[in-house]
């Protein structure tokens, strides 16, 4: 997805009733930790709700979904010596494609990960694959029925066996 792909697409996120397992909002809560398992879980959420990207937005208040902008800058975010998002990805298996864009909306500065669903196989940050169930990021191994109720694909069965 390319950024003015996201920025005409955040309006129609925006439009949503409230988060999806497929959408997160967060304002300034990034933490590079919660940021993995968020890839996680919402690669895998947006696999089974059969969507081809998840969307982890900052600068939305979840709840109400204003539009507040965030001081989160990813460019400039370090673990240890190695920059965020090649920290991120040396942690994720399988390798996934997740675009980090930065831009202005509402002349505020939001910043989106659009994350490719997962196929296959769920995708882990730091060997543990995550989910959603509805707005929480959950371990899958707690909760091996969540897959049941999509079907029975691939992805599907290993999210449920793991």
């Amino acid at each position: 997805m390319t950024k003015q792909e996201m920025i005409d697409k955040l309006p129609e996120l925006l439009l949503l009733p409230q988060e999806t397992e497929w959408v997160e909002f967060k304002h300034n809560n990034f933490k590079p930790q919660d940021i993995g398992e968020y890839i996680s879980a919402l690669s895998n959420s947006a696999c089974l709700h059969k969507k081809d990207n998840g969307y982890l937005v900052f600068g939305i208040e979840d709840r109400t979904k204003k539009v507040l902008g965030t001081n989160f800058k990813p460019v400039n975010e370090k673990v240890g010596n190695e920059e965020l998002e090649n920290w991120l990805c040396h942690l994720i298996e399988p390798r996934i494609d997740f675009k980090i864009h930065t831009f202005i909306y509402e002349e505020k500065p939001i910043v989106t990960f659009s994350i490719d669903a997962a196929h296959e196989r769920p995708v882990k940050f730091n060997g543990i694959a995550y989910i959603r169930v509805g707005t929480y990021k959950k371990n899958c191994l707690n909760i091996p029925k969540k897959s049941e109720k999509y079907g029975t694909g691939p992805l599907l069965i290993r999210l449920s066996r793991e």
